[in-house]
């Protein structure tokens, strides 16, 4: 027996789990995580997003769906966005009240040329209220990874509350392990060993999420 074994046996024995090896996974480990933890109404959910998108420093928009294009436009114009990237199968109507340049998301599209992108504007997958985490997939409406990880300005639309769940559980139940998942959870962020907290080092330096309803 090596130690290994020595050291997860004890583990297994700590956790009132099977002492040896496990036969099966989905039969010798308990799986009966909590699916959420504790109970809150749909609108309690979309406000409890809210505010840990906001704790993780996203600014939070909220609109319906019938001026879902005016406030885009306003949120670019406010960032003094020139350009923008948007992904092939972004509804045509969110960019109709604005006339910025539209950068495509094409393969040939070089990490330098998406530098000089003001902001992108993208979809996404599912957003998780526990956690104020949002998740892109790759979609169509979202694109690819690096046009949502180069430009400054992030503009990401989720519709409420068809888009959002309490949990990870929940959400990993409606995304394809293998599909292209990025997580967001605020602007992107870092600290030295100081705590000085720098933002935009590996991806959007200001992330502004629209919570739209309605459809």
């Amino acid at each position: 027996m090596s130690s290994r074994d020595v050291i997860l046996g004890r583990v297994r024995r700590a956790l009132g789990g099977p002492v040896g090896e496990p036969v099966s996974y989905e039969k010798d480990i308990d799986r009966g995580y909590l699916r959420e933890h504790g109970e809150r109404t749909t609108e309690q959910t979309v406000e409890l997003l809210a505010e840990n998108l906001a704790d993780y420093r996203a600014i939070v928009h909220r609109c319906p769906f019938g001026e879902l294009a005016d406030t885009v436009a306003r949120l670019l114009a406010e960032h003094g966005t020139s350009s923008v990237v948007t992904p092939p199968g972004l509804p045509e109507e969110w960019l109709a009240r604005t006339d910025v340049t539209r950068i495509a998301d094409e393969p040939g599209t070089t990490p330098a040329e998406l530098d000089g992108v003001d902001s992108v504007v993208t979809a996404c997958a599912v957003a998780i209220a526990e956690t104020g985490t949002i998740v892109l997939d790759g979609s169509p409406d979202q694109g690819r990874r690096r046009i949502t990880l180069v430009p400054d300005h992030h503009v990401i639309v989720v519709h409420v509350p068809a888009q959002v769940v309490s949990s990870v559980p929940q959400a990993l139940e409606r995304l394809d392990p293998a599909r292209p998942l990025t997580w967001i959870s605020g602007p992107s962020a870092t600290s030295d060993i100081e705590l000085d907290r720098v933002e935009g080092v590996h991806g959007p330096r200001t992330l502004e999420v629209v919570l739209v309803s309605g459809d």
